[in-house]
């Protein structure tokens, strides 16, 4: 996408004006960006995006029993191996012009052990996984899939509550490519080594009891 809108601009014969106007306009969102970090609290989950911060109402009951199964079964398991660090979603992931705070995200160990305990702002992770809302679900497929691809984060899952489906991303060279789409089965993640849980145990507690077993 980078390259058609470059050679887009380049078509045009006012090209450099049009930069200008560009550049002016990012130097008036960054500090409408430094002033969102000096303006946070840990109150709310928030995020800025294009510009704009956007304020997230608080979760449905089956969004936040969704966040804590697959927060847990992806907790204990790297925890038990050693893999690296799983955030939840006060976590605030900073690319080169967005702040998320994705549902649930995941570090190699290596990105991990780069990490303090006093931080409030991460890289882009390993995986990202966003729960769908109403409200959330046109920018989780929309301007983060974009921007997550862009920023070449290895793995992303997008949850349906309603459907109880989960879509699985990979990514391969620039784009994420669909590998999975269901409610059924099992689901094995490329970026957590090892980690492979049944579908149903995102969404069921019995069988999320049996998953935790399992691992």
């Amino acid at each position: 996408m980078s390259n058609r809108i470059v050679s887009e601009i380049m078509n045009v014969p006012d090209a450099y004006l049009v930069l200008d106007a560009v550049q002016k306009a990012l130097d008036e969102e960054r500090k409408r960006r430094l002033k969102f970090y000096n303006d946070i609290t840990g109150e709310q989950k928030v995020e800025f995006i294009n510009g704009e911060i956007i304020v997230h109402s608080p979760a449905q009951k089956q969004h936040g029993r969704i966040f804590f199964r697959l927060g847990h079964l992806l907790d204990f398991y790297v925890v038990r191996e050693d893999l690296g660090l799983v955030g939840g979603e006060k976590y605030m992931i900073s690319l080169t012009r967005n702040d998320y705070e994705p549902d649930v995200c995941f570090y190699r160990k290596e990105k991990a052990d780069e990490t303090t305990d006093r931080q409030v702002r991460f890289p882009a992770p390993d995986l990202v996984v966003e729960i769908l809302s109403p409200s959330t679900a046109g920018r989780d497929r929309g301007v983060k899939f974009r921007d997550y691809q862009a920023h070449k984060i290895e793995e992303y899952w997008i949850i349906d509550p309603e459907g109880r489906t989960v879509e699985q991303y990979h990514l391969f060279g620039e784009e994420y490519q669909l590998i999975l789409k269901s409610g059924a089965g099992d689901i094995k993640s490329f970026a957590v080594d090892g980690f492979q849980i049944p579908i149903i145990a995102i969404f069921d507690d019995a069988e999320y009891l049996k998953a935790i077993q399992n691992l």
